[in-house]
């Protein structure tokens, strides 16, 4: 039988993980650290996240887009196959990498994208008693950045991310900008910290350019950086009587890529841009000496958007659905001497898990707070190990799913009931509810418990 859901405290997730592997990451962040610094100091942290990029639009997974500095990270570390999301939109997905928690248990119900013209919405994001993983690592000492998109609270100051454990942010706070305005349509959006700001320059090249000089500033320190690039989501234009969803990119980046759809194009364009960011960055904690004491983590927040030029082949669906192609996501990973390189990894992992990972890593004392979010720094640090089981939930818009260990049961938005064994049918082809009739009633049954709880 299945066992039921059960929402894990810390102390309980390191009882299951054994302290050891946990202690002996800890160990060798610290014995990094001193390398580079002549002193033992917690780890960095940077995480680069990618906006509605599919697991088929960088080129370790399958892209036809050369993604060469992305890939690195995986060569010099690890990459993952089956890292999701906690949702396959914007706002919720990054609620729950800031918490671990699910969204359904934000104050404001925060499970689907806030829209700026909504002024519903205008009252709603995280509010002060939701704690993040930067106000955590502030009281270890982190000097801690978000750079580039928000989307967790755009009407009123008290969600601003310098209210939520952030001590410098540089971006936008709507769900999309226009690349070149960096304007909500005609509206400006962008902030240098608590003052709205007009800059110049294309989105990406900026949020690059501020990520360095984070680094630059804070490299005497232990620091965490949130580096949330816009990019490949489309930009937001005016257009006359509406706001246009366009894909924006520099016109000389476009010109290198000619396959016959010129959409994909662009997006290809905007994917390459993004990757050269992420190499300057990477060579920035290389020339300070910062690379061995460092966790470097790239993903997406969400799948790939099919009709702005995204790619999630060879998964189903895409962003807003919750077959694999909404929910499963690049993930990779760079520790240089705590990682191995070039591991590929079938652990389910998700951003759920990177408030109690980090936590961990930093040796950050988080007491009994209840989290959804596993703790993963054993198995980042021993990738080839053992996998970790676990059951993940999701809830979005009139669909529902669980995972259990490879397999999934799933509801979409009008009703449908689907069974998948994602061991040997990954790419869901093959509904198996009518062979699997018991199973499929039995994690329904834990899907709906879980609903229930929250």
């Amino acid at each position: 039988m299945l066992k039921e859901y059960e929402t894990l405290t810390r102390r309980s997730f390191l009882g299951r993980l054994g302290g050891s592997a946990v202690s002996a990451a800890l160990a060798a962040a610290a014995a990094c650290g001193g390398k580079s610094q002549g002193i033992s100091r917690p780890p960095n942290l940077v995480l680069i996240n990618a906006d509605d990029l599919g697991m088929g639009d960088i080129s370790c997974y399958g892209s036809e887009i050369p993604t060469p500095n992305i890939d690195s990270i995986g060569q010099q570390g690890v990459r993952f196959t089956d890292f999701y999301v906690s949702s396959p939109v914007c706002t919720p997905s990054r609620f729950s990498q800031l918490t671990g928690l699910v969204p359904g248990r934000s104050r404001h119900k925060l499970t689907s994208p806030l829209m700026p013209t909504s002024e519903r919405d205008s009252e709603r994001g995280i509010e002060a008693d939701e704690i993040t993983i930067a106000e955590v690592l502030k009281r270890k000492g982190y000097a801690s950045g978000l750079v580039g998109k928000w989307h967790l609270g755009h009407g009123n100051r008290r969600f601003l991310p310098t209210n939520h454990g952030f001590d410098y942010f540089y971006g936008f706070t709507p769900g999309c900008i226009d690349y070149f305005t960096l304007l909500y349509r005609s509206e400006p959006c962008f902030y240098r910290n608590e003052e709205m700001i007009q800059e110049q320059g294309y989105s990406t090249d900026l949020f690059t350019a501020e990520a360095v000089s984070f680094i630059k500033r804070n490299k005497n320190r232990p620091f965490y950086l949130n580096l949330a690039h816009n990019a490949p989501h489309y930009g937001k234009a005016d257009a006359p009587g509406a706001a246009a969803n366009v894909l924006q990119a520099p016109d000389e980046l476009i010109a290198e890529f000619n396959g016959p759809d010129h959409e994909r194009n662009v997006y290809s364009a905007m994917v390459a841009s993004m990757d050269n960011g992420v190499g300057k960055v990477l060579d920035t904690l290389d020339r300070l000496e910062l690379a061995e004491n460092t966790l470097v983590i790239f993903t997406s927040d969400n799948g790939g958007a099919p009709d702005y030029g995204g790619n999630n082949d060879p998964y189903k669906g895409g962003k807003g659905t919750l077959f694999e192609g909404g929910i499963r996501v690049p993930c990779l990973m760079r520790w240089p001497g705590v990682i191995p390189p070039d591991v590929v990894s079938a652990q389910v992992g998700s951003h759920l898990d990177f408030f109690p990972t980090f936590a961990a890593i930093a040796g950050a004392d988080i007491g009994e707070r209840p989290l959804d979010g596993m703790d993963l720094s054993g198995a980042i640090r021993d990738p080839q190990g053992t996998a970790l089981q676990r059951t993940l939930f999701w809830d979005y818009n009139s669909w529902r799913a669980v995972r259990h260990g490879n397999w999934k049961y799933l509801i979409d938005r009008q009703g449908k009931p689907y069974l998948f064994d994602l061991e040997t049918d990954p790419y869901e082809k093959e509904n198996l509810v009518e062979k699997e009739p018991s199973l499929a009633v039995e994690l329904a049954k834990k899907l709906d418990y879980f609903l229930s709880s929250i």
